[in-house]
């Protein structure tokens, strides 16, 4: 079995029409679109079509990240949308139970307190049946506001209630409107920051049983590691929570496989282990378009894994199928045959 697990849910245009609504508004345009189930069911067939393109046989579905706006004013608008989004995705995993999964969008606002996600996170996950959250780590989406690090303690309720749910976080960086980077730039550096700044911090130590999995292979970090290793033994540099080598530290975390080259994928696989990686595409997405040295969408992923000579057949069934059940086991998916 083929387990997407970082993919995000396709929904009809009338539902993107609601955002606009939403932000002309001022947050006060009351109810979301009335899609019809027949505009939803073409939008999820839709999706399911790209996936029997690829092989994969579940996907697990996000909100789109660029569309979630945690940095708009006022926050109603960022509660009425993550809410919205949520609900279309439970729609579509109800269209095609044994093919999706729904991963939780958190209504996080830029300057608020985590604990005001905390409504959304639980009726996702008790009342729609969610099996984990996307979580943005700078919901300011780089206008210079000052989320704490998730190192910091300003977290530790949403760890919390992670760990009492028993689902794990995707990080995942949503828009940016700084200038100086472009959303697809802002993942990878809100996700390098997040890995350094769990590396350094207690996070791990004080909820060992938190699953976070990292988009897009870590960021920079796997591939930086040199610098961070030799950071961690460094005197006179600071001491780290962790006391223990920085490449042991990293395999607290999961990793996803969104990275669209296999020699970074076996970069990957060789720096923090198969037994630590999700398959994962964000198929369609940025990805979905054709590598004229191979003739194949850059997310069809699959195959090029499977030609890393240096995986054994155990490992490519942990990074397609066994890890993601071990890290979203709230999943009750179907069995392999």
């Amino acid at each position: 079995m083929i387990i997407d697990a970082h993919a995000h849910v396709v929904a009809p245009e009338v539902f993107y029409a609601y955002r606009a609504q939403l932000l002309g508004s001022g947050g006060y345009h009351q109810d979301p679109p009335k899609i019809t189930d027949e505009a939803l069911a073409q939008a999820a067939a839709a999706n399911v079509a790209i996936m029997d393109g690829v092989g994969t046989d579940v996907q697990f579905i996000s909100p789109r990240p660029f569309q979630q706006m945690h940095s708009a004013k006022p926050a109603e608008i960022v509660h009425r949308w993550i809410r919205a989004n949520n609900d279309v995705i439970a729609r579509s995993v109800a269209l095609h139970p044994d093919r999706l999964a729904g991963v939780a969008g958190l209504p996080l606002c830029a300057g608020a307190p985590v604990q005001s996600c905390l409504d959304e996170l639980t009726r996702a996950v008790e009342d729609l049946g969610f099996i984990g959250v996307s979580l943005n780590p700078d919901p300011y989406e780089g206008t210079g506001g000052d989320t704490p690090t998730l190192g910091s303690e300003f977290w530790y309720p949403l760890w919390e209630k992670l760990v009492e749910l028993d689902v794990p976080a995707l990080i995942h960086s949503a828009g940016c409107y700084n200038g100086r980077e472009v959303y697809s730039d802002h993942f990878i550096t809100e996700e390098s920051i997040a890995v350094l700044s769990l590396m350094r911090s207690r996070t791990f130590l004080d909820f060992p049983d938190l699953k976070i999995i990292v988009g897009h292979g870590g960021g920079s970090i796997p591939y930086q590691i040199g610098r961070w290793q030799a950071a961690r033994l460094a005197p006179g540099l600071g001491k780290d929570a962790l006391e223990e080598r920085f490449e042991e530290s990293l395999r607290r975390l999961w990793f996803d496989t969104v990275l669209y080259n296999q020699a970074s994928l076996a970069y990957l696989f060789q720096t923090v282990g198969a037994d630590r990686c999700l398959f994962g595409t964000e198929k369609p997405g940025s990805g979905s378009v054709t590598d004229p040295a191979t003739g194949r969408p850059f997310d069809d992923l699959k195959p090029v894994i499977e030609g890393i000579g240096a995986l054994t057949d155990a490992d490519r069934r942990g990074v397609f199928e066994e890890n993601a059940r071990k890290v979203f086991s709230r999943w009750k998916g179907p069995q392999p045959a």
